[in-house]
Formats: C-alpha cells, structure tokens, sequence
C-alpha cells in the first residue's frame, strides 16, 4: 500500500494506515486531542484528532492498523490530515502490519553479502575480528532494523542498508585518495551506527528505548567496541582509533557527537554519513513532490524546501 506519498493538501482520505506514533494534547479550550503519524510503505503523515474521547486514547496506539476518514491540508508547509473518523481495523479486514512497513531495495540476504565482501578488504586483523564479532553478536538486528525512526533510512533494512551506500561511497572515495587508511574507514562505517540495535526498538512502529534515551547510539556503539576488545583479547591502538571514528562520527558537539573528529578518516567518515543521510532525505521528499513543486520542509535539511525541477529530467 502506497496511498501517502499520493497525497496532496485538498485530498479527501478513505484508505487504512499503521498507527506509527501516537501522544495526547490538550486545548487552549482545555479539550483532548491526539496527533497520530500514520505510515503505509511510501512514508507516514502527521494527522490531527481533534475530537477524542478517553477509549480513543487507550486503544490509538503504535502498531495498531486503523481505517481513517479524513482531509489533507497544508500546515506551514507540510501536509497534514485532520480526521474525521477513525476506527481499528478488524480480522475481516485482512490487514497485515508488514503491508504498511517499507523495507530497503535490497533484501537482507543481499545487504549482508554484498557487505561481506567489504569486509574481506579490511586488511587490519584485529579491526576485521572486532567488526565481524559485532556483526555476528547483532547479525539478526542488524539486519532488519532500520536506521532511524524518522528522518533518513527509516523502514526495515535502513540500519544495514545505509552502511551499504557508505561502503559505496567510501569505496570511491579511497580508490581516489589513496591517503585514507580503507580498514580503518571500512570499519568504522560498519559500526558507527551499531549502537542503534539496542537505541530503536525495531523495524515496527519504531521508537526509541530508556538506554537510546539515556545513553545514545553513539555512547552505545564505543562501549561495544571495547566489551568486543576484551572478549577477543585485542589491545591495541585500533580499537583507540575505531572508538574514537565511532564518538566523532556526527561531526560536530551540537549534532550529538561526544568528540570532534581529531583524524583524516573521521572527517571523511562524519561526511559520508552526512551525505547518505541527506540524500535519503531527498529521495524520500521527491518521491511525493511533483515537478514544478517545492517539497515539503524537510526537518534534517533546516527545515528547507527544496525545488523539482520541471524541465530536468
């Protein structure tokens, strides 16, 4: 099912949705309201349920399939729907949660394969036996999870999926500036990101859990590296080095990072996230902008707008 990246501000809306995210409001007017994000496999809308009642509150939540009448409207530059009814979805109706969760153009299997191959071209022992004890320790999440719970890569796979591009990336980019030490970025990329198998609570309905509150992905991720030091008797200044790629890797303190990058392949590691992130971002705006049309204002990009050309193609 792909209704939401088909819908546009004046549409009407009689479709079925997977209740992604759910929280409770209340009015100026001291009245109950509730804002849902609604997702199908083309993306998720925000939408308003301005009239609520205290049953709607208990059974409108995560990972509950929902048939919604309702409107679309543009709301400060993004579309948002108001409902007009709501109710769940029932056994008759044949719903199944995985036809509303996307999922990366490569299946899991491919991901992992093509990663694999990566893998062989880090040349460094102890940083290719601290990765693939990792992989294997959280191959099952890895694999399945995705990368974040909104703003890029965020549908089943995404996690893995977007070490993939990096790989890709970096492939290109070590190929052109042989200076760069490929074990140790090849590395780094694979795990940069691993904290999230216990940051996100899964690949449905996805949300963040008391330790990603508390302690982050990032923090998570170098702690894993160390436990995984230990566990395979590694002491050695790369596991220094890929902790400090792993703590560095958003770039800057105000983007989350605990360290700024203090070596070449950090910097280039912070980048090439960078770059994976935003394109993602782009692709996921594009797909519901016509040519011609702005896209919606995108939160990881400064809440920018950005145009689709009509005569490009």
């Amino acid at each position: 099912m792909r209704n939401v990246e088909k819908l546009n501000p004046g549409d009407s809306v009689d479709h079925f949705f997977l209740i992604h995210k759910a929280t409770q409001g209340v009015t100026a007017q001291g009245k109950d309201y509730m804002t849902l994000y609604l997702q199908d496999k083309s993306g998720d809308i925000e939408a308003k349920l301005w009239t609520v009642s205290k049953e709607d509150m208990k059974i409108l939540e995560p990972e509950k399939i929902v048939h919604v009448l309702g409107d679309v409207i543009n709301y400060r530059g993004r579309k948002q729907m108001k409902i007009n009814k709501i109710k769940l979805a029932t056994p008759e109706d044949n719903m199944k949660t995985q036809d509303f969760v996307d999922g990366a153009p490569l299946s899991p299997d491919e991901i992992q394969d093509e990663i694999s191959h990566y893998m062989l071209e880090i040349e460094n022992a102890h940083l290719q036996r601290i990765t693939r004890h990792l992989i294997r320790k959280h191959q099952d999440a890895f694999f399945t999870f995705p990368a974040a719970s909104t703003h890029h890569h965020n549908f089943s796979s995404g996690l893995s999926y977007h070490v993939l591009t990096m790989l890709r990336v970096a492939k290109s980019i070590c190929d052109i500036y042989p200076l760069l030490n490929r074990s140790l970025l090849y590395s780094a990329i694979i795990l940069h990101d691993m904290g999230k198998v216990r940051e996100l609570s899964g690949p449905v309905a996805t949300t963040y859990t008391v330790e990603g509150n508390l302690l982050g992905h990032i923090s998570i991720a170098s702690d894993e590296v160390a436990e995984a030091a230990r566990e395979l008797n590694i002491d050695g200044e790369e596991v220094l080095l890929l902790r400090h790629m792993i703590l560095a890797h958003h770039g800057k303190m105000e983007y989350g990072s605990p360290k700024l990058p203090h070596m070449k392949e950090a910097e280039i590691l912070y980048f090439i996230d960078n770059i994976d992130a935003k394109m993602n971002m782009f692709e996921k705006a594009f797909k519901k902008t016509d040519k011609g049309q702005f896209t919606e204002r995108i939160f990881g990009l400064d809440g920018r707008q950005f145009y689709n050309p009509k005569s490009i193609d």
